[in-house]
């Protein structure tokens, strides 16, 4: 739901104050009460969430923006609107996004990420969160992001958020998307202001952009996408015009996806460009595949990820099996496992410059 103007006026210290009386019983809710209301959102998406609808309560707007459809692929297009017009140091600053327009009073210093996305954009932006939360499959800090994050606190995983513990980091902003958290939107207002994109994912890019835009550091992000796009230009160029087809493929529990068009590694490989077998060319998160079809998997490389353990899907019995063995990028050596924390749950600039170096090293090298 949108917010209502007193969501976008009340200050810090009287959000906080309401929801601690929630978190202390004082509320109607309570935090059981809280969480119940809540719910948590679910759906298959770049940083795979588990399979599943939407939560109850969950709007049609939500559901749309999960894989496919209209609403999905014209992500970017609705994003174009979303931001703040607030020059460079100016505060109070109003920042439009997905679930309406927040009032940032001040520069943000104690941000919660509420996706790897999230976390991926500030960390770039030389901001360390103060809360952050995990998926499913991996509940440690990126490894490629170690050295960068300092030592932020865990505030739950993607789809069961803890409100209690945000609260308790007196946030000044919290930044999340739609897709994952639309259900908590109203209860972390009362925290923080509290920003949304559409929906993590391929539209990355625009997601950096508003994420900049609470501090005032939009003009930085855009000079961090263009380093990246000369990056990617740059990998392409050394292709030259006869350029590989490249095929992402993830084992995920009880799935395997090719990963398509719509998509945070199908935008990189876009960028670059270089093509992608004719079943991922569709405008789609992902084409799942059954194991007796991994043959359609194929292209001159292959590179694939898991997420979670691998003993929780079923990767080693594909990659053991006889069909397997008998796609072209295997026979040549060019399928190659690639770390699932940048391809496919990064989600950001930071994440596609690792992706960059991956295709780089074994696509182009000497680029």
């Amino acid at each position: 739901m949108a917010p209502t103007p007193a969501d976008r006026t009340t200050s810090p210290t009287s959000r906080r104050s309401f929801l601690a009386a929630g978190l202390t019983g004082g509320a109607v809710l309570g935090l059981g009460g809280l969480l119940a209301a809540c719910g948590s959102s679910t759906g298959a998406t770049d940083a795979a969430a588990p399979a599943g609808g939407a939560s109850t309560g969950a709007s049609p707007d939500q559901k749309s923006v999960k894989q496919g459809g209209d609403d999905y692929a014209t992500v970017i297009e609705q994003m174009k609107a979303f931001g703040t017009d607030a020059a460079p140091g100016v505060y109070p600053r109003t920042v439009k996004h997905a679930l309406g327009e927040t009032v940032v009073p001040f520069r943000p210093v104690r941000v919660v990420v509420l996706d790897t996305g999230e976390l991926d954009n500030v960390v770039a932006l030389g901001i360390q969160p103060v809360g952050v939360v995990y998926t499913d499959g991996s509940k440690t800090m990126p490894s490629y992001l170690k050295d960068k994050v300092g030592s932020p606190a865990n505030v739950g995983t993607i789809n069961s958020l803890n409100l209690e513990a945000i609260a308790a980091l007196k946030p000044d902003l919290i930044l999340g998307s739609q897709l994952r958290a639309q259900d908590q939107y109203a209860s972390l207002s009362k925290i923080a202001p509290t920003v949304f994109s559409i929906r993590p994912g391929y539209p990355w890019k625009e997601n950096f952009l508003l994420n900049a835009s609470p501090f005032g550091l939009q003009e930085e992000a855009k000079a961090q996408l263009a380093a990246y796009q000369a990056a990617a230009g740059a990998v392409g160029a050394r292709l030259g015009d006869k350029k590989p087809t490249v095929s992402p493929l993830r084992f995920m529990p009880g799935k395997t996806r090719l990963y398509a068009g719509l998509s945070f590694i199908g935008t990189i490989l876009a960028d670059i460009p270089v093509p992608q077998p004719k079943i991922e060319q569709v405008k789609e998160l992902a084409v799942e595949i059954s194991p007796e079809q991994i043959d359609k998997a194929d292209a001159d490389w292959v590179f694939y990820g898991v997420y979670g353990t691998p003993s929780s899907t079923n990767q080693d019995a594909v990659l053991g099996g006889a069909l397997w063995k008998t796609l072209g990028a295997v026979k040549s050596g060019q399928a190659r496992p690639v770390s699932d924390e940048t391809w496919f749950l990064g989600l950001g600039v930071l994440a596609a410059h690792a992706v960059l170096a991956d295709l780089k090293g074994f696509v182009a090298p000497g680029a």
